[in-house]
């Protein structure tokens, strides 16, 4: 098996599995909502990895595909979040970036399904945004991937 291949059998488990993650202590956020509200605002993907911290399914967001100069937000909040100067093509079927924008992410420690990943959240409304890995390009070597579903695009 290659490593596209295993990538997207991976990804193919964690949709199975998605809402199952280890739940994680509140923090506090300037944007809160209850999750009613929350439902209300988000459509059903983006609520189930915004709020879930679930994984929409490889290679369905079209902004994988999204090569504009621009801006990508936090669906959630509309923070901005990463630069399109910073997105690369990963191959992985998620929208990848190498660094975001100053400020832009909080980290956390993911121990969801027998692993230790570093998550990725909005800094200002704590919405999941995906993880990062160390298998980036230059300059930083970082691969932030991204779940589409908890983004927006503004062109430039």
């Amino acid at each position: 098996m290659n490593r596209r291949q295993t990538l997207f059998a991976g990804a193919s488990l964690a949709s199975l599995f998605a809402g199952l993650s280890a739940s994680k202590p509140a923090l506090a956020f300037a944007v809160e909502k209850s999750d009613e509200e929350w439902r209300k605002q988000l459509d059903p993907a983006a609520y189930n990895v915004l709020r879930k911290q679930g994984t929409e399914r490889a290679g369905t967001s079209p902004l994988d595909h999204e090569k504009r100069a621009g801006t990508f937000s936090c669906a959630g909040c509309d923070q901005k979040l990463f630069a399109s100067q910073t997105k690369f093509d990963s191959g992985t079927g998620w929208p990848s970036f190498y660094q975001p924008l100053a400020g832009a992410v909080g980290e956390s420690s993911d121990r969801a399904y027998g692993m230790t990943r570093t998550e990725v959240h909005c800094s200002r409304c704590g919405g999941h945004l995906g993880h990062v890995f160390d298998d980036g390009p230059r300059p930083t070597g970082l691969r932030y991937c991204m779940n589409g579903v908890a983004m927006t695009f503004q062109a430039a």
